[in-house]
């Protein structure tokens, strides 16, 4: 017997899209999973954009004001897609409302905004999703399994990465993505968040840092209306970058491991290039976004001129069996989310938490904040704020 849940998509731009595509592929890669989504409602204030997601994908009605689905008694469970600075407020209502959450990352603009929604969440006994996708790749959750159980010996040291050129571009709109009371603190939020995450995912809390961050296109076009993704508005009245293009970060692991992370959306000729290194006192494990199901891994007792095997992740690797029969089958971005929609859907089914939780949001962005303080008083600081 498989039940309804009536979801609802908040913000319908890119990303919107895609948790909608993920809840449509549900059954069929997860076709003993209990609930099936219903597509119920879609919000988006940009005048039409509703009524052509309704249309095209299927949701049984569209309305520009968010506060109706936290009204309505079809909708259990919400997709909050929308910008960074809407997050708290829609968050805290749906939260209280009693609507399941799954919320794109940061969570907000501040460790608060994170720990207020958590705490909503936490109060009305719903679940809550966060949208940290990578650690979700079979190959990741694979590399973890490798260091966890030992297999590269003691963890040395990592290298964390999130170059993009989406902001690269001298005319890219203006839109709220750089401005710091709509947008927060720029790059930090929006890749940094998933490095922070994947830090601890793999290697435990961080005990404390010491960030730099940088401006690099200082000036940008505002646009003429309303836009969707990075779009380009050359030839509009220029305005002031006001948030971090850049961001390069020292970590001290609680456990005694180091780590470098550096992220930067102006990174000319990188596209989507994240990934990690790990290293250990017997091997390392490499992984790189762009080719998702593979991991470089190196293991012995060689330590000199040892050797680096590919590894292709298959069946027994995380949730691969759900999309690809055998190794050496690509995935892709969209898979990762479909694989973040069905921890959603089955911790509503059996509600037991899985995936990506709101706590780990307010530990990435407890890490954000720490590097914004670390970058103004250009000195070492506590994550934990002390």
């Amino acid at each position: 017997m498989v039940d309804a849940l009536g979801v609802a998509v908040i913000g319908f731009g890119w990303m919107g899209r895609v948790h909608t595509q993920a809840y449509a592929r549900l059954p069929h890669h997860y076709p003993r999973l209990p609930l099936r989504p219903l597509l119920v409602t879609v919000a988006e204030e940009v005048p039409g954009r509703a009524e052509e997601a309704a249309e095209r994908f299927g949701f049984a009605s569209a309305t520009r004001d968010w506060r109706e689905v936290a009204a309505d008694p079809r909708v259990r469970a919400v997709s909050v897609t929308a910008p960074n600075f809407l997050h708290r407020e829609i968050g805290v209502a749906m939260a209280e409302a009693g609507k399941h959450l799954w919320i794109e990352k940061p969570v907000g603009l501040t460790a608060g905004d994170a720990r207020a929604v958590a705490g909503a969440v936490a109060r009305a006994g719903v679940q809550g999703t966060v949208g940290f996708n990578y650690r979700n790749a079979p190959a990741v959750e694979a590399a973890r399994e490798l260091i966890v159980s030992g297999g590269i010996g003691s963890v040395t040291h990592a290298r964390i990465r999130l170059f993009s050129d989406y902001a690269a571009h001298p005319d890219s709109a203006l839109t709220w993505r750089y401005e710091r009371e709509r947008g927060g603190n720029g790059v930090l939020g929006d890749l940094a968040s998933h490095g922070a995450d994947l830090a601890r995912f793999l290697l435990g809390d961080i005990a404390s840092l010491t960030a730099d961050t940088a401006v690099f296109v200082p000036e940008r076009a505002r646009p003429a209306g309303a836009t969707a993704g990075h779009a380009l508005a050359s030839g509009g009245a220029p305005g002031p970058v006001e948030n971090e293009d850049y961001v390069s970060c020292l970590l001290r692991f609680v456990s005694g491991a180091r780590g470098v992370l550096e992220a930067c959306r102006v990174s000319v000729g990188e596209q989507n290039t994240y990934g990690f290194e790990v290293h250990g006192t017997r091997g390392a494990v490499f992984w790189d976004f762009r080719r998702m199901s593979e991991l470089g891994v190196s293991r012995g007792t060689t330590y000199q001129d040892q050797p680096v095997s590919t590894v292709y992740v298959g069946p027994g690797d995380g949730e691969f069996a759900a999309f690809q029969p055998g190794a050496g089958n690509a995935m892709g971005y969209d898979d990762l989310k479909v694989i973040e929609a069905h921890r959603f859907v089955r911790s509503i089914a059996e509600g037991t938490p899985y995936g990506a939780t709101l706590a780990d949001a307010v530990h990435s962005a407890t890490v954000l904040d720490a590097m914004t303080r670390s970058a103004r008083l250009g000195s070492w600081v506590d994550v934990d704020g002390g």
